[in-house]
């Protein structure tokens, strides 16, 4: 899959990463390849950065823990990150549906 393609998503993918459970950047990283049968599997300096920017910007919340003697830092979606989270679904839907009506199966 192209980049671009997944350009002006992220936000959205990793929301819904971390709207099932608080998770590690590892794990959402993981999360995303897994969900997506392989097809996103994006390098740590892809998502790590948008963890950081959801965070700022009171999307994410973080606290550190220790696993195994490792310091990990855990994100966990807000309140306003859940609301974003359901506007940038409902985004997602008349975009898609959009762009199945122009696109269609028509071959």
């Amino acid at each position: 899959m192209h980049r671009e393609a997944l350009k002006g998503h992220l936000d959205l993918l990793v929301l819904a990463v971390l709207s099932d459970e608080p998770a590690h950047g590892y794990a959402v990283i993981e999360g995303l390849r897994r969900r997506s049968g392989g097809v996103f599997d994006l390098p740590e300096g892809t998502v790590y950065p948008a963890l950081h920017r959801l965070e700022r910007a009171g999307l994410l919340r973080s606290r550190w823990s220790e696993v195994a003697g490792r310091r990990r830092r855990v994100y966990a979606i807000t309140a306003r990150g859940s609301e974003a989270l359901r506007e940038r679904r409902r985004e997602w839907k008349t975009f898609t549906g959009a762009v199945a009506s122009v696109v269609g199966g028509q071959a």
